[in-house]
């Protein structure tokens, strides 16, 4: 939220959002070379054209230190969100997503181009809460790197502007109090809560039905049919539109299979689509959709049946 942002910060953001053309959050990284923007909306980090990997530094979590520099920290625990409690298997593999990402700016020595965002919720529940979304989302033409990447702490370090500055260690410490970075020793061991196969499956169809009665579609569940399919989707003069397999992931289920019906029937069926529920049970369901020849790109797909 805007009021947990620092003042300087909040008014570099409000230039750039007046002073240019009014994009929504994903044509803003789709003009910065993201082709499937549209496809990875609620991404962290992305990789652009010509290699270039874009980030998403959370303005909430923007500290200023010495000179005026931006900084930010980075937890490297992919287990915790910023409130300390246990990430679902989504937030855990977006998370590693994003840290892959920047790891590989680290290692080769380069930087990456960032898109600063203010958001509507408190930023502790970004991840938590399903109500959060963009508030701001704004194009910073100053470039950032990691300027440090500490395993044992678990803390990396990004900066904004020419590389040779890095915080003190009372400003880390300042900006450990605001952000995304809990201290381990008050960390509680992380468990998650499990569901079953079939609870994952069962509310993965569920959400694609509402998702495509909520466009003013039908969505006709003929899983118990055997067609290879889960889902026929029509529009009001009943014409077949698509035939939805839908697939879950949730915490305890990272991964899914075809069965072989369902194989045979993406190869000879050209309106066939996979749906893949990601975070399926959790608070922030949502869903990327794959045709044939795109199965194996799935996140969690197992190819081994």
């Amino acid at each position: 939220m805007e009021n947990e942002v620092d003042s300087q910060v909040l008014a570099v953001i409000n230039e750039k959002r007046l002073s240019g053309p009014r994009l929504t959050p994903v044509e803003i990284v789709a003009k910065m070379g993201v082709f499937d923007a549209r496809d990875k909306p609620f991404d962290h980090a992305w990789m652009a054209t010509g290699d270039n990997v874009i980030a998403t530094i959370w303005a909430e979590w923007v500290s200023v230190g010495t000179g005026g520099r931006w900084f930010c920290l980075e937890s490297l625990d992919i287990q915790r969100r910023a409130d300390g409690g246990a990430r679902s298997a989504h937030q855990v593999q977006r998370a590693k997503e994003r840290l892959q990402l920047l790891k590989r700016t680290w290692d080769a020595g380069q930087g990456f181009r960032a898109v600063v965002q203010t958001n509507r919720i408190a930023i502790s529940e970004v991840e938590s809460n399903k109500d959060a979304k963009v508030s701001t989302r704004v194009r910073d033409d100053d470039e950032w790197h990691v300027a440090s990447w500490d395993l044992d702490t678990k803390l990396a370090v990004l900066v904004r502007g020419p590389r040779g500055w890095t915080p003190t260690e009372d400003e880390i410490k300042a900006a450990k109090a605001r952000s995304n970075v809990p201290e381990p020793a008050e960390l509680a061991p992380v468990v998650a809560s499990q569901a079953s196969q079939e609870e994952i499956q069962a509310a993965a169809v569920a959400y694609v039905t509402r998702h495509f009665k909520g466009y003013g579609y039908k969505a006709e569940n003929v899983s118990e049919q055997n067609l290879g399919y889960d889902l026929e989707v029509s529009n009001s003069k009943d014409v077949t539109l698509l035939r939805v397999v839908a697939k879950g992931i949730g915490s305890g289920v990272s991964t899914f299979q075809l069965t072989a019906e369902e194989r045979t029937t993406s190869a000879r069926e050209p309106l066939w689509r996979l749906l893949v529920v990601l975070d399926a049970i959790g608070p922030t369901a949502q869903h990327k959709t794959f045709k044939a020849t795109e199965i194996t790109s799935a996140p969690g797909y197992d190819p081994t049946v």
